[in-house]
């Protein structure tokens, strides 16, 4: 099974993407002699065609300087800031573009659209500096872009930071004010976790509009391909203390596919608070999200906190009409980390709302074994019920918020914390303790004197053998401490909990998958 962010995007994104490869460019442009104004239709009509087509892939161009490199050596490879796309006219976006290479192999066509008019921008080597790699130009001349970053004052009025990233098959992040890059969003994902192997359709052209002066807002039009699927995509990028990206697309497919996953996520866990390091690191968690957070068209709530499993795991959550779904990063103080490089306690949650009705489906969460964290292992995505036919088309919108500060939450308590240890403290044993802090206003505003439980339910692997709530004077909250036993160490163990003040539900449901032994 083939899981691209373990090889591809995050080979510039973990810790390279606010360093690496700056640059932009002046346009070399090729007027398409389009008489109307691009719009969202044109690249639907493409997206039409392609479908009823035969698949033509592109075939590697890279010459052998640029094939195999490192991470490291890859790096080398910088775009000059000067040559980038607005800077003369000093629009509020400016572009900066990547140089094909390593697992970037492949070039995307990038066109900025002016009035009517569309220009490709053109890719020459005077664009970028090569460092120590020792390359010819001569051999690079009929080479393209890998991808684009977009930039835009959000940290200060002054200086243009960089907001959103695309670069690697269909993949794209972005950033809000005072957030550092962790997970990543994809426009399509194909057959995830399936024994015929995972297809990973790409974006093999953009078209960007041109800002005007004083622009608060970048579209940015994309076509997507790949042997079963083809698609049309608008993307309005809307910079801020939470950066939004709404999204509208067109999907075709040439054949019937197993498992469509819409608006996809994907991000890295390695060790938390309910999972601590499997060998001694001074670090207490280390992970881009924590938890998959669900809210149900019916206004329930659900939190899934990750895990790192030793053997792949795929879950559902069976919904109608989602009113949104998202990995979240909750702990957000530098002592959850204790890490002065990479700084997780700034990594953005991701949040997907549906713009409109979108049915019957399942909101499916993939959980890969890692040993490091240099690999992305969690996957979270929407699969319809109804998946389309054939060549015809499947229309969604949804919104994409990256969050930090003001993380979608729900508006009764949420959890806090989910802690795992030995179930008998004195005498250990075979059973397990799971220590969940629930917090929220609410809770705060509670007579002492209320009546608060912890519901808890288990599945037919495990068995309660104690569950015990009892406020937490020191946050406000209330703490629900569940010790268990697990029956068949070889399956997993799906547990259930909440807050409850009589009939009234005061807490979103924590829902906890135990990986098998």
């Amino acid at each position: 099974m083939e899981f691209l962010s373990t090889a591809s995007f995050r080979v510039i994104s973990r810790r390279a993407l606010r360093l690496a490869l700056a640059g932009a460019l002046g346009i070399c442009a090729l007027c398409s002699g389009a008489a109307h104004a691009f719009s969202f239709d044109d690249v639907a009509k493409q997206a039409r065609t392609l479908a009823n087509n035969r698949y033509k892939p592109k075939d590697p161009n890279l010459p052998k300087e640029l094939q195999n490199l490192s991470y490291d050596r890859y790096r080398n490879i910088r775009f000059k800031p000067e040559k980038a796309l607005w800077r003369t006219q000093k629009l509020p976006f400016e572009l900066m573009f990547f140089h094909e290479g390593s697992y970037y192999d492949r070039p995307v066509k990038i066109n900025e659209v002016v009035g009517n008019a569309v220009r490709e921008v053109r890719y020459s080597p005077d664009m970028f500096e090569f460092g120590a790699l020792k390359v010819d130009p001569k051999q690079l001349k009929g080479l393209g872009f890998a991808g684009f970053r977009i930039h835009y004052p959000v940290n200060a009025p002054k200086y243009k930071d960089e907001v959103m990233v695309f670069l690697g098959a269909s993949y794209f992040r972005a950033l809000g004010k005072n957030q550092t890059y962790g997970l990543s969003a994809r426009g399509l994902a194909l057959d995830t976790a399936l024994n015929s192997g995972e297809e990973f359709p790409r974006f093999t052209e953009f078209w960007i509009q041109r800002p005007a002066p004083g622009a608060k807002e970048l579209t940015i039009y994309a076509l997507l391909d790949s042997p079963r699927a083809s698609g049309a995509y608008r993307f309005t990028l809307r910079p801020g203390v939470d950066t939004t990206v709404d999204v509208k697309a067109e999907l075709f497919l040439r054949e019937n596919v197993t498992k469509l996953g819409i608006a996809p996520l994907t991000s890295m866990f390695f060790f938390g608070e309910n999972q601590p390091a499997a060998v001694p690191d001074y670090r207490p968690e280390v992970h881009d999200s924590d938890g998959l957070s669900i809210q149900s068209g019916t206004g329930e709530w659900i939190w899934r906190p990750l895990v790192n499993p030793k053997r792949l795991l795929v879950s559902s959550f069976a919904l109608s009409n989602p009113a949104g779904f998202g990995l979240m990063q909750r702990d957000r103080d530098f002592s959850d980390y204790q890490d002065l490089e990479d700084h997780y306690e700034s990594r953005p949650s991701a949040w997907v709302e549906p713009k409109g009705k979108w049915g019957q489906g399942r909101v499916e969460l993939v959980q890969i074994p890692t040993p490091d964290e240099t690999n992305d292992n969690i996957v979270a995505y929407w699969v319809p019920d109804a998946p389309p036919k054939p060549k015809q088309p499947y229309s969604l919108e949804y919104r994409l918020s990256w969050q930090k500060d003001n993380d979608k939450r729900p508006p009764m308590a949420r959890v806090t914390q989910s802690r795992r240890g030995h179930g008998y403290r004195g005498k250990p044993d075979d059973s397990l303790l799971f220590a969940l802090d629930f917090e929220g206003p609410a809770l705060k505003k509670l007579p002492e004197d209320a009546k608060v439980e912890g519901n808890v339910s288990i599945d037919g692997n495990g068995k309660i053998l104690e569950v015990q709530t009892q406020r937490n004077d020191v946050t406000g909250g209330y703490r629900v401490m569940l010790r268990m036993r697990r029956l068949d160490s070889e399956k997993p163990v799906e547990m259930r909990a909440y807050l409850r003040n009589g009939s009234n539900t005061l807490s979103e449901t924590w829902s906890y998958l135990l990986p098998p032994e």
